[in-house]
């Protein structure tokens, strides 16, 4: 069942700031970068934004030649991989993953490179770049968001490191069915304090 949530601004925020959400891929530690999922701009004092965290992913690939496959509803524990048949490079389902707990997309076209990206709601989640051919991507999501404040960040785009470190606040998805996101801080000058974000009006599932 998809989760409904609602970011709501309650914050004293005076510079109209961009909030970010995003997932980490916890199946690796190394060139483990997130991607923006969404940036939610233009949020006046008082307004409230909802979306959908839904529980159904995607995956796609994408070639040397600038060619992306069709989306692929995609479960844990399920390998997939990138061929190079008749018709050219195309993604498809190829059994079960090394793990239960993993969406794996392997490379395996005799030569090229090829990237592979998770979909939540029409939006990139994750991705992996440059997967020569013989290896693998390896996706993994715990049920938790990272939410926080920044500036001229767009949705899809990779995270840096010192972004990752500065919105860090985690939202447990654990459970939920509902939930509002409840924004506070931010002002003006020496009167400003530290953004939070706190669940309220949680139901679970």
């Amino acid at each position: 069942m998809d989760i409904k949530l609602n970011l709501i601004d309650h914050s004293s925020d005076a510079n109209n700031s961009d909030v970010l959400i995003y997932q980490k891929n916890c199946a690796t530690d190394f060139d483990n970068l997130a991607v923006a999922w969404r940036v939610i701009k233009n949020l006046g004092q008082g307004n409230y934004h909802p979306f959908v965290y839904p529980m159904d992913m995607y995956v796609s690939g994408s070639d040397s030649y600038g060619n992306y496959t069709p989306e692929l509803l995609a479960q844990n524990g399920q390998l997939f991989h990138m061929i190079r048949n008749d018709t050219g490079d195309v993604l498809t389902y190829s059994g079960d993953a090394t793990s239960p707990k993993e969406v794996q997309v392997a490379n395996d076209m005799k030569r090229g490179a090829m990237n592979a990206s998770i979909y939540k709601d029409g939006k990139v989640l994750a991705t992996k770049t440059s997967i020569a051919p013989g290896q693998k991507a390896v996706f993994q999501f715990k049920p938790v968001i990272y939410i926080g404040v920044v500036s001229q960040i767009v949705e899809g785009q990779v995270l840096n490191s010192g972004i990752m470190t500065k919105v860090n606040t985690e939202i447990s998805l654990l459970g939920l069915a509902s939930a509002d996101i409840i924004m506070t801080g931010g002002g003006p000058g020496k009167e400003s304090t530290e953004f939070r974000f706190a669940l309220e009006n949680v139901k679970m599932a």
